[in-house]
């Protein structure tokens, strides 16, 4: 019954969420979905920072949220004044946490709470703005950018999906306990089975993608998926929480929600960008 109870609210809400993920993507403006995808980047901060804090380490809360929204808007709107306007972005982001630091009256954990503050804009927001880059591809040959979000999402996601069911079904092997005790070895698996099988699946809306790079792609976001899902794990764990938040009802936080594309979106954008461009 209490499992019930918890599945219920989690698909109610993961259909409200697909629904809007479908429009957002294939039927609103860019415009609208860098909106989307900067608030959902500001509110994952927001709860990794907040997560951090209850540690007790003293970070830039506010300065980290302000300039990892920066990264997607900077995308968007193409300001990219050099070709390594990334590296350029991170040395004015170490300067900028830095100089914040020399204003606290203390320098108690100063390490830890610069270092902190990076991370989460770094782990976060630049890659999670990945999307927004995928978004805006318009390469003659490759599919459009809303089909390459779509792409990531539906690979991703179903390998979450995959690795949850067939890990209730089946799972019987801890896969790292210490980290999270209710992932399985067989979910694991599973998740990886669904992951490769919905990317060569999308050869049906993908057509001028070969199945050789489908497969490929499969195997490294449905590896890397599941990476992204141990990681932020393996934070909650440090930080003694079972969610980043309880903002979605059955499902937690936005951290939780984008955990496993965190390193796919990057993957999936280089590796178009290499081979299939």
């Amino acid at each position: 019954m209490m499992e019930n109870n918890k599945l219920i609210p989690r698909f109610i809400w993961s259909l409200v969420l697909i629904i809007f993920v479908v429009f957002t993507v294939f039927v609103f403006p860019n415009w609208f979905f860098c909106l989307v995808l900067t608030a959902m980047i500001a509110a994952a901060l927001y709860e990794f920072y907040s997560l951090v804090e209850k540690k007790g380490v003293a970070i830039f809360k506010i300065s980290g949220i302000a300039i990892g929204i920066i990264v997607p808007l900077s995308i968007f709107f193409s300001f990219e004044p050099t070709n390594g306007w990334e590296l350029l972005f991170i040395i004015a982001v170490l300067l900028a946490i830095f100089i914040l630091q020399f204003t606290r009256k203390e320098s108690n954990q100063a390490i830890v709470g610069v270092s902190t503050t990076i991370f989460g804009i770094l782990y976060i927001s630049w890659t999670f703005s990945f999307l927004m880059k995928l978004k805006m591809i318009s390469e003659p040959y490759l599919p459009s950018g809303s089909l390459l979000v779509a792409f990531l999402i539906l690979v991703t996601k179903s390998g979450d999906i995959g690795a949850y069911f067939i890990g209730t079904a089946f799972g019987k092997h801890h896969l790292i306990p210490r980290i999270s005790p209710k992932k399985s070895v067989e979910g694991a698996v599973g998740g990886f089975i669904f992951s490769v099988a919905f990317a060569v699946l999308s050869k049906y809306y993908l057509p001028t993608i070969p199945v050789f790079h489908l497969v490929i792609l499969g195997c490294l976001l449905g590896i890397l998926a599941q990476v992204g899902d141990l990681s932020e794990s393996l934070i909650k764990r440090d930080c003694q929480v079972k969610d980043s938040a309880g903002l979605i009802p059955g499902l937690g936080g936005i951290l939780d929600l984008i955990d496993s594309i965190l390193f796919t979106a990057p993957t999936l954008y280089f590796y178009v960008k290499k081979f299939l461009v």
